[in-house]
């Protein structure tokens, strides 16, 4: 995907569009399914989508009592198993287990993340965000790939953010060893990551009917901005003065449901049946940002980079080689 790509399809679903309407007429009878985070927050919807229009759907969880809780009111079949994205044994296990029980993975969606937290490291010492974010959904979908070439045209869907456009990956300080740690800059390059990803991956799957997209969900209050104190959320304009979401947020934010509808359209929708790794936002190709765009909307050039994306991944499986 280059930044010529970047332009709007006209899907005729406007932002604010609920799962059953994006979904109408997509029959998932027959295909696998497999959701990060699917038993939380938008997760949650995704995964509940999915499984309404005949999905077989696996769910990696972290909490186990957690997500049989949420999971339990889920029409479909709909299954979990352990795994954690900062914990890269856990990850190789279970991609292990999906290799040695399922017959092909049709819809990946790397749906689980973390938002502006303290500074922790992970794995080999990796930043949190870039660790769990990135490098655990990279690890886990080099690990699927034999399963999503088995597969009828996969999809991949990377859920990027519209932080992205804070600023992109810092080639000389990627796990911030040399410079002061900024956890809004470190969650842009997590979701630049992301974004990156989504584009290098789908030039990899081209060889076997594969596609993969990257999406901005919108805004949505979910568990994800649970390291974010209430003051900050006021000042960010996020809710009022008193502590009640704010107007401004109220006209752009979206419920829960409508939040997961642009990772379903990206799963599913046969205008992107010729497109490779474009960045998707209210249901549709976001188009790449100028002078004039909002600033909760729209694609900055560097996650259009193909340059830039085989760069990253280059760095990527370095990593996760010696991880």
């Amino acid at each position: 995907m280059a930044a010529a790509d970047q332009q709007q399809l006209g899907s005729g679903f406007p932002p604010k569009s609920e799962p059953h309407e994006v979904l109408n007429g997509i029959d998932l009878a027959g295909k696998v399914a497999i959701v990060t985070g699917g038993y939380s927050g938008i997760g949650l919807e995704t995964t509940r989508a999915l499984a309404s229009k005949g999905a077989k759907v696996v769910v990696p969880v972290r909490d186990e009592t957690k997500a049989a809780s949420n999971l339990s009111g889920v029409e479909g079949d709909v299954t979990s198993a352990t795994m954690d994205l900062a914990d890269l044994n856990t990850v190789r296990s279970l991609a292990s287990d999906m290799v040695g029980s399922l017959e092909k993975i049709d819809l990946l969606i790397n749906n689980a993340g973390i938002m502006a937290c303290p500074l922790e490291r992970v794995g080999p010492g990796w930043e949190s965000q870039f660790g769990v974010n990135h490098m655990g959904h990279f690890a886990l979908t080099r690990a699927l790939m034999p399963l999503l070439e088995k597969a009828d045209a996969p999809r991949v869907v990377a859920l990027s953010s519209i932080a992205h456009k804070r600023g992109g990956i810092i080639w000389d300080d990627i796990q911030f060893e040399n410079s002061e740690y900024n956890k809004w800059v470190a969650y842009a390059q997590a979701k630049s990551a992301n974004a990156l990803f989504a584009n290098g991956l789908s030039r990899r799957m081209a060889g076997f009917g594969g596609r993969s997209f990257s999406v901005h969900p919108g805004g949505i209050f979910t568990p994800l901005q649970r390291h974010l104190p209430k003051e900050e959320q006021i000042e960010l304009g996020w809710l009022g003065p008193d502590g009640e979401i704010s107007e401004g947020a109220k006209a752009i934010f979206k419920s829960p449901s409508q939040g997961c509808t642009t990772s379903l359209w990206a799963a599913t929708s046969p205008l992107l049946n010729d497109k490779h790794g474009v960045y998707c936002e209210d249901c549709d190709v976001a188009p790449l940002m100028n002078e004039n765009s909002p600033p909760f909307l729209h694609c900055a050039p560097h996650i259009a980079d193909e340059e830039g994306a085989d760069r990253l991944w280059d760095i990527s499986e370095k990593l996760l080689a010696s991880a």
